[in-house]
């Protein structure tokens, strides 16, 4: 099980550069096991930001904006893949998801059927400006058959933790619990280097605490269709071999 709260009182940036040089800002937050049975939980909780309850037909953390788009604004859990298919069901020509407030899941292993589901079907995912990617919220995004994250997106990825308080590092590398996440980012479009580089990232953070990453940085790690912001020239993934070198290998 895995989870997570916070109450952040701002985003931490760090700028996209070869990691020799980079900064990496990481913000303590209260993490949280459950000694519940489920997917394992992932979350990211923020203080809501002042805008206007999104309006239209909700299927769990989704709400219909228009007969092309859907917003997710909470978290996904065990019923949402079947919330997911009622709305594609009723709304057939959804081909889009704004993430707007996507604080992570409470099962992960349901997580990751949705965002297979979301690629399936060819949905694109977009971050407007001021949209919040967060935790398990992450591997939805990843999901679109394109994406595209605006100037002032924001994500935030860290370690998770079971219910017995296991992290990665605690598993084999080739354990069901590590392979899943490598398989899942293949399956989104990533070559074997690239989902490595992208787990041993997400994991060099503690559970305990989170890095947050804008649209440029994420950009280095994950490939973007559209990226409206200045940002360093992006290092390849073999500038970060020290890095995967000194983890295990998930290949």
């Amino acid at each position: 099980m895995r989870s997570l709260s916070a109450s952040l009182a701002l985003f931490a940036l760090c700028a996209v550069s070869p990691l020799s040089a980079q900064v990496i800002v990481y913000e303590t937050v209260i993490g949280e096991a459950d000694p519940v049975v489920t997917g394992g939980e992932r979350t990211l909780f923020s203080i809501p930001a002042e805008t206007p309850a999104i309006q239209g037909p909700a299927y769990g953390p989704f709400r219909v904006l228009d007969e092309g788009r859907a917003a997710l604004v909470d978290v996904t859990d065990g019923r949402t893949p079947e919330q997911f298919t009622a709305m594609l069901r009723d709304h057939p020509g959804i081909a889009t998801i704004e993430m707007i407030d996507c604080p992570g899941t409470e099962d992960d292993l349901a997580n990751l059927q949705v965002g297979q589901m979301i690629r399936r079907k060819g949905i694109v995912t977009h971050v407007p400006a001021g949209g919040s990617v967060r935790s398990g919220g992450v591997e939805l995004f990843l999901a679109g058959v394109r994406r595209y994250a605006d100037p002032g997106a924001q994500f935030a990825v860290h370690s998770w933790q079971d219910d017995t308080g296991l992290e990665p590092s605690d598993y084999a590398a080739n354990a069901p619990e590590n392979r899943r996440y490598i398989d899942y980012y293949r399956a989104m479009g990533m070559d074997a280097a690239e989902a490595q580089a992208f787990y041993a990232m997400t994991n060099s953070v503690p559970f305990a605490s989170a890095r947050w990453l804008d649209a440029g940085e994420m950009s280095a790690w994950v490939q973007l269709d559209e990226v409206k912001v200045d940002v360093a020239p992006r290092f390849r993934f073999t500038q970060i071999a020290a890095l995967v070198d000194s983890l295990p290998s998930f290949q």
